[in-house]
């Protein structure tokens, strides 16, 4: 197969010149906005947390149970919390199984959805990511579809689901963060205790339909109306580089937690497993833990592995109990034997060598799904300030410097500063001919191997240029462009005008650099 990409119909300029295109249309954040001048109040993330009762019966909003939600069901006006103004919108990640397909509306005060798309693919200035949290546009849209008040009504994330559905576990969590991160008060959110199959049996037959509440697809509200910046819950690469210490010793007095809510497997790049309570060598197992056909699997030095299975019960989705979250995130050994792991020796980290108080956790793990576990447990439960590496393992274990493909392509120019392997714990490389692309020249060399004589279009090449996960700019000097970007359709700020632009003549220069 011939790979040199430029002996196409395509030349290199023309490619650079789509891909300055492709970055432009990826959104650069716009200008950053000044909350002082638009009365948007920036939180920390200690200021986007809710504290648990010690018994969660007792909770309005954060984590609630049953019992809670059946004293809503039964009469919302009576019974709402204080400060509640609007409707109960219900939205479970996925339908229940038959019988128990949703929590039952009124379709009055009550309404019950399904939605588990929280998540969209989005630019932050080094790579397309597929899975990021939705921007500003999208989480509009959302709103509308249900014709969610976001300044008045409850918001219940439910997992609906049936036992074991994990992924409904993990997008209730991205339910929670989505509507956290675009400003929602934490009054306004409850995280249902529970999966449909367990609520069944807690509630009974009567408070089930087989039917959702119609879609109203009217815009009542939009996130533009919530005068509150939690972007602070969202973290790029950068801030997690900027916490790192320069071992794989955690470090206690730091004031920063990593947790890596992966497999053991994963978390070691394939050298160690728990099997029955005990870390045991995986040298027999062959190599495991890689996902994603990455350039390597590891770990950011001094983050903790704790897989997110350990914080409920996956059979039923309940949490365990606030005594026992708080016991596990200190380094204590959750129900199922397990504890957080450390890199330097894969070994139990033990208590107290884990979450230190005036901690702010960042949680992540391939894609920041089995985080939105994670991070109800400290942010929702416990209190602790949180933040989600959203961009996550699948944007740090694609930055190897010198690496290549399985077509013979470069993954990260040597000279990149967003060489990760450098900061991170033992690492294993990905074997010969598994890694997938991860530039725009290695998707269209992936495409050229399928039709070797096919004559590559600027539509296929900008096809190309738009996938995920991709490297779109190597020597990105600005990677905080979402967070940005979402500052900025809050609190759009007025474009200086330019007096002294000259807008005559054509040029066949490349395009400034849309992001400054």
């Amino acid at each position: 197969m011939n790979t040199n990409l430029w002996t196409k119909p395509i030349s290199i300029a023309l490619l650079t010149l789509l891909s300055a295109a492709v970055l432009s249309m990826t959104g650069c954040g716009g200008e950053r906005s000044d909350a002082n001048k638009t009365g948007i109040k920036v939180n920390t993330p200690a200021q986007i947390t809710n504290v648990s009762k010690d018994n969660y019966d007792d909770n309005v909003n954060g984590l609630i149970t049953h019992k809670t939600l059946k004293g809503w069901l039964d009469n919302w006006d009576a019974n709402k919390p204080k400060g509640i103004n609007g409707k109960l919108v219900i939205i479970q990640q996925t339908d229940g199984e038959t019988g128990k397909e949703f929590i039952k509306p009124n379709n009055k005060n009550v309404f019950t959805y399904t939605d588990s798309g929280w998540l969209e693919p989005r630019n932050n200035g080094l790579m397309n990511i597929g899975e990021i949290v939705l921007s500003g546009s999208s989480v509009d849209l959302l709103i509308r579809k249900y014709g969610i008040d976001v300044n008045n009504d409850m918001i219940v994330c439910a997992q609906g689901a049936k036992a074991g559905a994990t992924g409904a576990y993990m997008n209730q969590g991205r339910c929670w963060f989505t509507f956290s991160y675009w400003g929602v008060p934490q009054n306004q959110i409850a995280v249902l205790n529970g999966n449909n199959d367990y609520l069944f049996t807690a509630l009974g037959e009567e408070y089930f339909s087989d039917s959702s509440s119609p879609i109203i697809s009217r815009q009542v509200s939009s996130v533009k109306d919530l005068k509150a910046d939690n972007t602070a819950l969202y973290a790029s690469i950068e801030d997690v580089i900027n916490v790192l210490p320069l071992t794989d010793a955690p470090n206690n007095g730091d004031d920063v937690m990593l947790w890596d809510a992966r497999n053991l497997p994963q978390y070691s790049g394939g050298q160690y497993k728990w099997d029955n309570k005990s870390i045991v060598d995986t040298a027999a197992d062959g190599k495991l833990g890689f996902q994603n056909s990455s350039t390597r699997q590891g770990h950011p030095r001094g983050a903790l592995n704790l897989e997110f299975t350990n914080l409920l019960d996956v059979s039923t989705g309940l949490y365990h109990s606030k005594a026992d979250l708080e016991s596990i995130v200190k380094g204590g050994l959750s129900p199922k034997g397990e504890g957080f792991v450390t890199g330097e020796n894969y070994q139990l980290a033990g208590v107290g060598n884990a979450y230190q108080a005036g901690d702010t956790v960042i949680h992540y793990c391939e894609t920041s799904m089995r985080a939105g576990i994670t991070i109800i447990s400290t942010a929702v439960v416990l209190g602790i300030p949180s933040r989600l590496y959203d961009s996550a393992m699948i944007e740090w274990n694609s930055l190897t410097a010198g690496a290549k493909d399985k077509n013979g392509i470069e993954v990260l120019p040597a000279n990149s500063p967003w060489d990760t392997e450098v900061l991170s714990g033992k690492s294993i490389s990905g074997a010969s001919g598994t890694v997938a692309p991860r530039s725009a020249a290695g998707y269209v060399a992936e495409a050229l191997v399928k039709e070797p004589d096919s004559k590559i279009t600027a539509t296929e090449i900008l096809e190309n240029l738009s996938k995920a996960p991709l490297i779109t700019n190597a020597f990105a000097e600005n990677v905080n462009l979402i967070p940005e970007a979402d500052k900025a359709y809050k609190a759009p700020a007025e474009k200086e005008k330019d007096s002294n632009s000259d807008s005559g003549g054509g040029s066949s220069a490349l395009p400034a650099n849309p992001c400054g």
